[in-house]
C-alpha cells in the first residue's frame, strides 16, 4: 500500500501542468519632423542721457516725435560751467529707436515667411527643408528612414517585451 501510495505522488507531480503566463508584444514607431522657421524681433525705444559735475544746465535738450519713415528728431542741451576755474564733467549720449513699422505682420507662404520685420533686437531661425525625409513601417516590423534636409529629425524604434509570470 505504501509503495503504490509513493508513485501515485510521484506520477501526479510528474504529469501536472506548468502554469505559466506568457506575454509577448512589439511595438514599432517612426517619427519624422522638419523644423519650422522662426523670428522673434524686439523694437528698440528711443533714450537719451545726460550727465556732469560743476555743470549748470542752460536749454534743457529734446527728443523730437517718432512718426513712421522719419528720424524721430533731437535738440542737444546746452550746458555752462557752475564755478569757473574747477574741473568739471559733462556725458550727453542719445540713441535713435527703431522706426514704426508700416506692417507689424507678415504671411507666410508655403512654410516661409518673405519678409520679416527688423528691429534692434531680432534673431531669426531658417526652417526645415523635408527634402528626402520618410520613413516606412513594415507589417514584419522592420523599419526603414530616409534621411531629410537641414532643420529634420527622423527617429525609428522597436520595442520587444517578453514576460513570464
Amino acid at each position: 500500500m505504501r509503495r503504490f501510495l509513493f508513485v501515485s505522488c510521484l506520477t501526479f507531480f510528474a504529469v501536472s501542468p506548468a502554469s505559466a503566463d506568457i506575454t509577448h508584444a512589439i511595438k514599432s514607431s517612426i517619427s519624422l519632423t522638419v523644423d519650422g522657421a522662426a523670428s522673434q524681433s524686439i523694437r528698440l525705444g528711443s533714450n537719451m542721457a545726460v550727465s556732469g559735475s560743476n555743470v549748470t544746465l542752460d536749454t534743457t535738450p529734446v527728443l523730437g516725435t517718432l512718426t513712421s519713415g522719419t528720424a524721430l528728431g533731437y535738440t542737444p542741451g546746452a550746458y555752462s560751467i557752475t564755478t569757473a576755474g574747477d574741473s568739471f564733467s559733462y556725458s550727453e549720449t542719445y540713441l535713435e529707436g527703431d522706426d514704426v513699422p508700416t506692417v507689424l505682420s507678415t504671411t507666410v507662404t508655403a512654410g516661409v515667411v518673405p519678409a520679416l520685420p527688423i528691429f534692434g533686437n531680432t534673431t531669426t531661425t531658417a526652417g526645415g527643408v523635408a527634402g528626402t525625409l520618410a520613413g516606412t513601417l513594415a507589417t514584419d516590423g522592420a523599419l526603414t528612414i530616409t534621411a531629410g534636409g537641414a532643420g529634420t529629425t527622423a527617429i525609428g524604434q522597436v520595442i520587444q517585451e517578453l514576460t513570464i509570470k
